[in-house]
Formats: C-alpha cells, structure tokens, sequence
C-alpha cells in the first residue's frame, strides 16, 4: 500500500532553511565544488547549526504526538540542491537534532519546485530566492526565508505561526485595489461592498487550512483531557483596520479555518506586536515589512501578486 501524503501536512524544505550554510557556502562560493565535496566529507559527522527554520520545524514535528507513528499529521521532506554525497551531513544533522525527517530528495544543482505537487507539498521554504521565486511563478506555495540570529527556546513548547492576510492567506485582488486607486477610502468602500463574498486563496491558504485541522484536534483533545495544553496559535498580523476587518473575519469562517488573535494594524509598524507574539514564523508578501523583524524573528517573505511585480 503506498504511503499517502494527501491527509497530510506535508512542508517541503531545503537544507538552507533549516541548517545554517554559511560556512560550507563560503568553501563553495571561494573554493569551487571539489573543496565544497572535500569540505563536507571532512565535517560529515559535524552537526550543522541550527537554521531560521529550525524552531518551526522541531514544533511542527512534535504535533506528530498526537498520532499512531504510523500515520503522522505532519510530514516535513527535504528537498535539496545537493547530491546525495554531500547531502550526507544534512541528513547526519538531522539524525544528531533527533528530527522527524526521513524523506529527501538530492538533485545535484537543480531547482526542487518542480518535485512541489509530486509530494502534496503545501509549503516549500528555501533560502534561495530564484527556487522560491519559480515555484510561486507556477502556482505553488513557497516562501524565502530571511537570514537573521534566532534562537530556539527549548522550554518554550508553544508553536506560535503570524501571517498577513493579503497577498498570503487570500489573493491580491484588495491590495490591486488600493495600488490602482491609491485610495485608502476606495479600498474601504471595496471591502465594504464585498464583506459578505469570500475572498479567493492565496498562496498559503491550503497550508493554514492544514493547520487548522490540527488545532480542531488539539482543541477536542483538550476538551477531554484538562491537563492537555494545546501547542499551536496562529495570528493574522495585517495593515488593514475597520471597516475592512470585517471581510477577513468572515473569509475566514467561510473557510473554516481558526485563528488565535487577528490584528488589525491599520498601517502600525508591525513589529510592535510582532515583539510581543514572538512567533516561530511570520509571513508577508512586502520585504519592507520584513526587514525589521527578520533580524531576530523567523521571518519569510512571500513573492506573489502585485506587491512583486517589480520587487527582485
């Protein structure tokens, strides 16, 4: 019987997401392939350090508790620009971190996005820019994570995950709206008139969705066992404000997806709630709203829809 991703959580993942390469990509970038092969073999038994992905990563695997080891809710698959020869030491560092992970694919140079439906994949995370930027260019939902210094707090057992909403959770269609009219009034009056008509997925939409599921069984676990504390909260962190709250709230109960918090910033600087949530992950389709927090919060950017149309 083959073994079916489809009920699934499945994040696709390349190893510059979830170790930091900065040492074995400056042998490579100065030295050439042959040293870069050299290199790895020297340090083959040297766990690599811990990536910007890292902490969402080991969190996400531990949902898998609250299933058979057999049929687990979440599925994370590397997918990498290595060979399997010098792919070893990601997989050794995976094995020393004790992660989850057993599936891989190494294509020795070449882009892993076309490999995105082939695995249900429902996030793909790369630190490569031209990888993201093709996958989310063939309609398939990936995000580039941003390099900063994050820590991961063992005792901290929470999975906190923020995402904006335009752009990422729903389409673009609002923001053409504004970026057409450059009216914050003509946006309002929009959302107003189409509050009650769901707005179309975005790029992460299918990913949340997931997600949701597994809050839904972390919350009945719960309400049967008081002693359970559930592990996932999940924000919305967008630049709208009233009246055009109101559309979110009811996509979101259209699609029947929960969240923990929404915050309705109305065009506050996000990281003032953003250094009080602390999440594990936050996405966003608009660098500039990145650059601050990707510093010391895991941070990835989104590149889709109109918002980068002439970004990078």
């Amino acid at each position: 019987m083959p073994y079916d991703l489809t009920t699934r959580l499945v994040i696709g993942l390349s190893s510059s997401a979830l170790f930091d390469l900065t040492e074995a990509d400056t042998v490579y970038r100065n030295h050439g392939e042959s040293e870069y092969r050299q290199y790895q073999q020297q340090n083959l038994d040297r766990p690599l350090n811990k990536g910007v992905a890292f902490p969402l990563i080991r969190r996400l695997l531990s949902l898998n508790k609250l299933s058979s080891p057999d049929d687990p809710l979440v599925e994370v698959i590397l997918l990498s620009r290595n060979d399997p020869d010098t792919g070893l030491r990601v997989m050794n560092s995976i094995e020393h971190y004790q992660l989850g992970i057993s599936r891989a694919v190494f294509l020795q140079g070449k882009s892993p996005y076309k490999y995105i439906p082939a695995f249900n994949i429902e996030l793909f995370l790369s630190a490569n820019i031209e990888d993201v930027q093709q996958a989310v260019a063939a309609g398939y939902p990936a995000g580039q994570i941003l390099s900063g210094h994050i820590l991961d707090d063992i005792a901290d057992t929470e999975l906190r995950i923020a995402f904006d909403f335009d752009g990422v959770l729903a389409d673009d269609e609002s923001e053409l709206i504004y970026r057409n009219s450059k009216s914050i009034s003509d946006f309002h009056a929009y959302e107003a008139e189409h509050q009650d008509v769901p707005h179309k997925p975005g790029p992460l939409k299918n990913f949340l969705q997931r997600i949701s599921r597994i809050q839904k069984l972390e919350l009945a676990l719960s309400e049967n066992d008081a002693s359970y504390r559930p592990i996932l909260n999940v924000s919305i962190v967008t630049a709208r404000n009233a009246p055009s709250h109101k559309r979110v709230i009811k996509t979101m109960k259209a699609w029947d997806i929960m969240v923990n918090q929404a915050y309705f910033m109305g065009g506050v600087e996000k990281l003032k709630v953003l250094e009080v949530i602390k999440p594990h992950m936050f996405f966003d389709d608009q660098k500039l709203h990145l650059q601050a927090s990707s510093a010391f919060l895991p941070s990835v950017h989104i590149p889709f829809g109109t918002a980068n149309q002439k970004s990078n």
